[in-house]
């Protein structure tokens, strides 16, 4: 369907690609990765001619249609969010006007007729609103937003109204610049779910672990200016790059062990009359190999633990008789809320149900409207979100970031501390106004986890982090001893960290106590039961799961009572 051919670019002295080829075919499912600044995104440019390679050959079929969601969108006029989605192409307009003159019996090429209504049926024809409507519903748009206008939505909708209209034309090769960025999870599970189905190829970047593995059959790395093609999913994809790296470092362990063997006998025998030219062969030997690089990665992981918080009391924090609204908008009324020490809750529902400002009241951040907010004993509170990143000095160094902190840090330690970030080498030395989005993100991350709160409350904080980067956030946090509350989107970033998962709709909690694919089976089983499905459908894994989970809350009665009179003792 596309085939790349010979393919170079550099900006200046910045080599990005060299010579390099990559076919794609009618059904092919192709993961696009490789580190921040590699040339994923131009990569996607030069396939669609919004930037010109230094040399190259594209080859496109005839008639293939390439579609493209970046990851900013154009500004906005007044269209509304259904006309936005419904987008009906030139070619579908001008198909519509043919259809129409056949009809009408005004169109003297009646031998196209067929070939003219087939292309305007594959294209949507009259089908295209309906598509839109139920496209629409599928990333969380309600009846109600259709025909708002686009200027009144925030960026995150827009994003989706433009996702929608993409989906809608359905475009032979649909190429993705991470397009899970603006989703909640609700709206990623239908679209996962749709794109399993789609049928045509998809190129995709993403930073969501997960979203690769359930949909790509294989992955192309930007690697020292190549295109590397693994058949696969993401994780087959790092078993076949690790098993390739160990084989690499191997080989050139072996030759560095040669090389020294014949260097070690030139320099011993040069000297010697009777064997020079022996000498001198054998240093010929060692220029006439093709030397082997040691493998460079980037997902070895610094072994480094942050410090542990101080200990807490049992009960963490409180929300009693909480009632918040945004002018007219209410988002909770009555609500009650309670953690305790060592929960992992992950907050989930769809965008606007109050996750964010659930976070905010818990963190203190938004005032209390009515209703009381206590916090437990010894507890210290810390939220992570966006304006985190915005509190870095732009002057200082990534170290000297690091390095400001109440606890007293050798450099020795803010070094090894940021490499378990991926800050090695002189990168430690950059400026924080030169670093990008996503790491100024990490930084940010490793001054909050250097003095961690023993509560502390996370709102997506994987936005900006390319995969090995949200790798060494789960990694760091695993260890964590405190009480963790965070809104993530990443499904892989859930799955290590959530021990329970608290669903928020509509002003009302409703906690799961289960991890995240316990919550699946959940929402699953209730959608059955809604659909009609009987009982006795019910998977034995739910049954099982129904008397751990009986088991696990007469466990925590039973020390919440003991607890709860130490506790009320010492506030006394």
């Amino acid at each position: 369907m596309l085939t790349i051919s010979s393919m170079s670019k550099a900006f200046g002295s910045c080599v990005l690609f060299e010579d390099v080829s990559l076919p794609v075919g009618r059904h092919d499912r192709i993961g696009l990765v490789g580190p921040n600044g590699a040339g994923k995104s131009t990569l996607f440019s030069l396939i669609l001619g919004l930037d010109s390679p230094d040399a190259c050959v594209v080859a496109i079929e005839r008639r293939v249609s390439i579609g493209h969601l970046p990851q900013e969108t154009a500004p906005v006029g007044d269209e509304t969010v259904l006309q936005l989605a419904t987008g009906i192409t030139p070619e579908v307009v001008e198909l519509q006007r043919r259809v129409k003159a056949f009809d009408a019996g005004q169109d003297a090429g009646a031998h196209d007729f067929h070939e003219v209504q087939a292309r305007f049926d594959a294209l949507g024809g009259y089908q295209l609103e309906p598509r839109a409507r139920t496209i629409l519903h599928g990333l969380a748009f309600r009846e109600k937003d259709f025909d708002r206008p686009l200027r009144a939505m925030s960026g995150g909708w827009i994003m989706r109204a433009h996702l929608a209209r993409l989906l809608v034309q359905q475009p032979d090769l649909l190429m993705l610049d991470e397009p899970t960025n603006h989703l909640d999870l609700e709206a990623l599970q239908w679209f996962q779910g749709y794109l399993k189905s789609y049928p045509g190829a998809i190129l995709l970047i993403s930073h969501d672990r997960e979203f690769l593995n359930q949909l790509v059959g294989s992955i192309v790395e930007i690697r020292g200016h190549k295109l590397v093609r693994y058949r696969g999913t993401y994780d087959e994809y790092l078993r076949q790059r690790e098993a390739q790296e160990e084989q690499q470092l191997a080989a050139y362990k072996a030759q560095q062990r040669k090389i020294r063997q014949l260097q070690e006998f030139a320099d011993r025998f040069r000297a010697k009359n009777t064997k020079a030219s022996q000498a001198q062969s054998k240093l010929k030997q060692i220029e006439r190999m093709d030397k082997i690089e040691a493998p460079e990665s980037d997902r070895r992981a610094i072994k480094f633990r942050f410090p542990q918080p101080a200990r807490s009391g049992h009960r963490v924090i409180t929300l009693r008789d909480i009632d918040h609204a945004y002018g007219d908008t209410v988002v909770y009324r009555g609500m009650h809320f309670e953690a305790e020490r060592g929960q992992r809750l992950v907050l989930v529902g769809p965008n606007g149900a109050g996750k964010s400002t659930l976070l905010k009241l818990l963190a203190g951040v938004l005032p209390v409207q009515s209703g009381t907010r206590e916090l437990g004993l010894h507890v210290k509170a810390g939220y992570y979100a966006q304006h985190r990143v915005e509190m870095l000095q732009p002057g200082r160094t990534v170290l000297a970031e690091a390095l400001d902190t109440p606890r007293g840090l050798t450099e020795e330690f803010a070094r090894t501390v940021l490499g378990s970030f991926l800050f090695t080498g002189d990168d430690v030395f950059k400026s924080v106004s030169v670093l990008s989005g996503g790491e100024k993100s990490r930084l940010a991350l490793v001054k909050l986890l250097l003095d961690p709160p023993n509560l502390l409350l996370m709102d997506e904080p994987t936005t900006h982090l390319d995969i090995p980067s949200i790798e060494a956030l789960a990694r760091a946090l695993e260890p964590y001893a405190g009480t963790l509350i965070f809104i993530s989107h990443d499904v892989y970033f859930i799955r290590r960290l959530a021990r329970q998962v608290l669903h928020v709709d509509a002003g009302r909690l409703t906690l799961y106590h289960g991890d995240y694919p316990y919550y699946m089976d959940k929402m699953a089983a209730q959608a059955a039961h809604a659909a009609g499905i009987p009982k006795s459908a019910v998977s034995s894994t739910e049954k099982s799961q129904k008397r751990i989970e009986a088991e696990a809350r007469q466990a925590r009665s039973r020390e919440r009572r003991k607890l709860e009179k130490i506790v009320d003792g010492l506030e006394a």
